[in-house]
């Protein structure tokens, strides 16, 4: 499938303002399959970052036939987020929350204030970290890939209480295993690059 096909028909054009939404009235546009039911999400406390990052997924992957999931996250105050990487198959939708965000795209940096949205299309290097003095979040949305199951396994499953210290070899077999299976790809320079942005802007 085409990616402004698979935009079109996830309705991830309609909600950035790209293409009308009569143009997607068509259900023979639609990917859901039968399956699909509607489903509520009574409003949760605003997520905390407990002293760095942390997350909570709202809908997940199975909820929407696979097409789509999406997670929010918590970034405390001057507090860097993962080492460079790109994605082989996953697009992702972010939209802030509270706070601005900071976003590398290949060699750009832009911000993200409260209210904004940022389209990251897959293959193009990028992470994010929070350089203001107040707390960050967003939700970040996730097309054609369970991503929220990589995010579970790495926050609320390798943890060192777990068994998994943090730089111990086990960990490090099973994240590379996770990158593997998701299609996640970190370059020869991203642990480089990570360190010179932390002591660029001050971040921990």
């Amino acid at each position: 499938m085409q990616r402004r096909d698979f935009l079109q028909k996830s309705g991830l054009l309609a909600s950035i303002g790209l293409i009308s939404t009569a143009a997607l009235s068509n259900p023979v546009n639609s990917v859901y399959s039968d399956d699909v039911q509607p489903v509520l999400l009574p409003p949760l406390p605003p997520l905390e970052h407990n002293g760095g990052l942390n997350i909570r997924t709202w809908i997940r992957s199975e909820m929407t036939g696979g097409v789509y999931s999406n997670v929010e996250t918590a970034v405390a105050p001057k507090t860097m987020g993962p080492p460079p990487h790109y994605h082989k198959e996953l697009d992702e939708l972010m939209f802030v929350l509270e706070g601005t965000a900071s976003v590398l795209v290949g060699n750009d940096i832009v911000e993200v204030k409260a209210g904004g949205w940022h389209l990251r299309p897959r293959l193009i290097q990028h992470t994010f970290w929070n350089s203001g003095e107040t707390s960050l979040r967003f939700i970040d949305m996730y097309f054609n890939q369970p991503f929220e199951q990589y995010l579970e396994r790495i926050f609320f499953e390798l943890t060192e209480k777990n068994g998994f210290p943090e730089g111990s070899e086990v960990k490090i077999k099973e994240l590379n295993s996770l990158n593997q299976k998701f299609g996640v790809i970190f370059s020869e320079t991203s642990f480089k690059d990570f360190d010179d942005i932390k002591r660029r802007f001050g971040l921990k």
